[in-house]
């Protein structure tokens, strides 16, 4: 049997600490402040306390119960981490409990649990410390786990738990899935045997590439939320564990089943896992736990360069260009914008490439283009500035193109297996190289620099996949390799104070904490013209902060006024970027342009802060999307607050009613034509003229 431990008020949550006397271990449960732990009716198998730390050394025992290639996690039964005593740090601003586990070989185990005063999440990592007499090997350590879900169910919680996670594709990010644990066969077996496990991550240095590395676990009867996320961005994983009646989750680091990782600590050496955010709540509204995991990122804003606070607009060439940016396209480009409400001009890829040769597979080498730039760069960014914007450039600082002489030099570049690691048009950069660093130095830092940009755009279009060598492992070798990405950022950070710094890997590969915690904002997808733009950028809203997603609204010469409100409405779910055929566009095209800055710069204040609720029936399918989409974004103080209505294919007619909080009123509509919308009484209605057609709403309190 177990029995309380400790117990820590945190805000508005509560942390329980267990000890299974036994077991002799120590399990966390999170609660919401207020509710009262309910123990539950118990059994032989049914008791099955949990680890605050998930941990496996090469050569111990496994779990058993067929769990070899399933999990890694310990067995309650037989981990030899035991724990041992827990110190609290208590200060003003916040609060940090530490957890101590060993075992009788001298190795520890460090649980650190973080509360600042007034986060709705709390920060949560692991610190192995080898205080043996010889090296041992991990092969998992987690950031965090948490037991005992659900702690308000009896029995096994049939058709009560679910878990909430976020998938994610190329041009396709960010569908939220729920599944009852059933459906994922995580229900106890007959006799408490076998373990039920549902891993799950990404591989590679693509962080989001198959899933976000967000979750939740839902008990739907007692409508509590425990969630989680993790800021690493190489190779990660989540796992909704079960033996008997108790649901465990546990996350970090990708381990060696799962991630092909292995970490060499020698004696007196330490290892430190990523930070998890970790959080609960008690709600009725399933977006409240994303809301809560989010904003956790709120604190790294305050180091962005203070031009960010106004959230500017900017202006990127790419989908105008195409990659063949020149200064005679750039010229044309320029005198149009000018005086527009644009603050940030990017000058995409390409500036850089050789007659005939694609952008890319000719990144790398970084030498401006004669051809494409016969007076000097300089006199393109003196331009842009003249114009009264900021310039920006782009850059791909992890990887090289094959018609690049960077591709050549094999002996800088990551290998796999002796091999140098290549894949359809690119190689790697071996990150944790000094000559490598300096030559990135020279050439990126270096033209920052050189020609005065203030933003910077960095790509990444591939992924390194399970690892490279130069470690005692493949994992441990990306873990490597993209901590040293990390640190050349800051190096840039620090070079070049103020910088502006958008995160780009094919659209939204890295759209992690970690990552968006050095830059001022990130590429929401790769989908540049698609209809399925509103979709993705509502859905990054549970992911990462709207003030944060730069969505884009390409205008054609061709496009009437229904598609060119589309677009532009789709830039109010986050940060407006606009390309297209700028210089070919008529006054009337341009009026509508206009007409959409202007709304955006009245509700930026709500993008920078608020809240956001959905609203509309489930898309099936982004590329042929039916139905509508109705996103609701209201400010703190929550007397100010705007709304995007889009139709979607067989939206004409349909006639649509929101519950809003009641005391709104209309203040402005932006849309291709006379709309008629009503709000009465907390009340939205509006029908549908057309498919595919969207409108945006500014709305204050009466």
């Amino acid at each position: 049997m177990t029995e309380l431990i400790s117990k820590f008020e945190l805000g508005d949550m509560q942390a329980l600490y267990f000890s299974d006397k036994e077991r002799e271990n120590a399990e966390l449960l999170l609660l919401p402040a207020g509710m009262e732990y309910i123990d539950k009716i118990t059994d032989i198998w049914h008791d099955h306390s949990d680890s605050v730390v998930q941990i496996k050394l090469a050569g111990d025992m496994y779990t058993g119960a067929y769990s070899p290639g399933v999990s890694m996690r310990n067995d309650t039964k037989f981990c030899p981490f035991k724990y041992v005593n827990q110190k609290v740090y208590d200060k003003s601003s916040n609060k940090e409990i530490v957890t101590l586990l060993q075992d009788k070989r001298g190795l520890l185990a460090e649980h650190h649990l973080v509360y600042s005063k007034g986060d709705k999440a709390l920060r949560s990592r692991s610190v192995f410390k080898n205080h043996s007499d010889s090296k041992v090997s991990l092969e998992l350590l987690s950031s965090f786990s948490l037991g005992r879900i659900s702690p308000m169910t009896v029995n096994d919680s049939h058709d009560t738990i679910r878990l909430h996670r976020i998938r994610s594709v190329w041009s396709m990010e960010g569908r939220k899935e729920i599944i009852p644990l059933e459906n994922l066969q995580l229900e106890p077996s007959w006799g408490g045997h076998a373990v039920r496990c549902e891993r799950f991550g990404s591989v590679g240095s693509y962080a989001v590439n198959k899933f976000f590395p967000f979750m939740a676990v839902e008990d739907s009867a007692h409508h509590v939320f425990w969630g989680a996320s993790i800021a690493h961005n190489a190779s990660w994983q989540m796992e909704v564990y079960r033996r008997g009646m108790d649901v465990q989750i546990s996350g970090g680091l990708a381990d060696r089943e799962f991630g092909h990782w292995m970490k060499d600590v020698r004696q007196g050496e330490e290892f430190e896992t990523p930070e998890a955010y970790i959080s609960v709540c008690h709600t009725e509204d399933e977006e409240e736990i994303f809301r809560r995991l989010t904003s956790m990122q709120e604190a790294a804003l305050k180091k962005i360069p203070e031009s960010e606070q106004s959230l500017p607009i900017l202006f990127n060439e790419y989908c105008t260009t195409w990659g063949n940016p020149s200064h005679e396209n750039i010229s044309e480009i320029v005198n149009t914008v000018r005086g527009k409400g644009f603050e940030y001009f990017v000058i995409d890829c390409g500036w850089y490439k050789r007659p005939e040769v694609p952008w890319d597979i000719s990144m790398g080498d970084y030498e401006v283009s004669k051809e494409l730039f016969p007076k000097g760069l300089e006199k393109t960014v003196e331009l842009i500035k003249n114009a009264g914007m900021k310039p920006g450039i782009w850059f791909e600082i992890d990887n090289v193109g094959s018609e690049s002489k960077a591709y050549q030099d094999t002996g800088h570049l990551l290998k796999r297996d002796g091999k140098v690691l290549t894949t359809t048009m690119r190689r790697f950069w071996d990150l944790r190289q000094a000559e490598v660093r300096d030559y990135l130095n020279e050439r990126v830092i270096g033209t920052l620099k050189k020609y005065g940009f203030e933003y910077l755009k960095i790509d990444c279009n591939d992924t390194i996949g399970i690892g490279c060598d130069g470690a005692e492992s493949m994992g441990e070798g990306l873990r490597q390799n993209q901590a040293a990405s990390i640190d050349f950022i800051d190096s840039i950070r620090n070079e070049i104070p103020g910088i502006i710094i958008e995160n780009c890997a094919s659209g939204g590969h890295k759209l992690e904490p970690l990552m968006m915690s050095r830059c001022s904002m990130a590429s929401f997808s790769d989908a540049h013209e698609c209809e399925e733009i509103p979709i993705i950028a509502a859905n990054l809203h549970r992911t990462i902060l709207p003030r944060q997603s730069q969505i884009w609204a390409v205008i054609r010469k061709e496009d009437g006024d229904k598609r060119i409100v589309y677009s532009i409405v789709n830039t109010f779910l986050g940060r407006m970027c606009i390309s297209g055929d700028a210089w070919l566009l008529n006054n009337r095209q341009w009026k509508l342009i206009d007409d959409g800055i202007a709304f955006y710069k009245k509700i930026s204040p709500i993008i920078k802060s608020g809240r956001t609720y959905f609203y509309g029936p489930k898309i099936k399918s982004y590329r042929h999307p039916e139905g509508w989409q109705g996103i609701f974004r209201e400010d703190m103080e929550k007397n100010k607050a705007y709304i995007t209505l889009h139709g979607f294919n067989n939206a004409v007619g349909k006639e649509i009613e929101m519950r809003i909080p009641c005391g709104y009123k209309i203040n402005d509509i932006y849309s291709y034509e006379n709309e008629i919308v009503s709000i009465d009484d907390g009340k939205l209605r509006y029908c549908f003229k057309d498919d595919m057609s969207a409108l945006g709403l500014y709305l204050e309190k009466e």
